[in-house]
């Protein structure tokens, strides 16, 4: 569980989008925890790290978060004792537009397939 507490309230910062690349956010976007973690914030809101339904060791689920904030998608703020996170909805679609749909449109299930030689 992400907790900030009141004596030592961590500052989180996400990366400005002007400076974010599309090749960094296709590799942030890339891990299917992480995919699953921008789905759940899109479809939710904003939540605590802890929210999000993934079987993963809160240091792997807290490394998966800081990518995505270094990669632009994500803004995290504090409040009371929680640490709640979202998606930067309106910039990311304005520097990378239809970006989000296609995250949510992608079929969840399916495998990716081997390239043929």
């Amino acid at each position: 569980m992400e907790t900030c507490y009141p004596h030592a309230m961590k500052e989180y910062s996400s990366a400005p989008l002007g400076r974010v690349s599309l090749p960094q956010v296709m590799q942030a976007l890339s891990d299917p925890c992480r995919l699953a973690i921008v789905r759940a914030l899109l479809e939710k809101g904003e939540l605590a790290c802890n929210e999000v339904p993934l079987k993963i060791a809160k240091a792997t689920r807290s490394h998966h978060f800081t990518i995505l904030r270094e990669a632009g998608l994500l803004k995290t703020r504090t409040a009371g004792t929680k640490c709640l996170s979202s998606i930067r909805k309106d910039e990311v679609e304005a520097r990378f537009p239809g970006l989000l749909d296609l995250v949510v449109r992608v079929d969840k299930t399916a495998k990716p397939k081997k390239l043929k030689k």
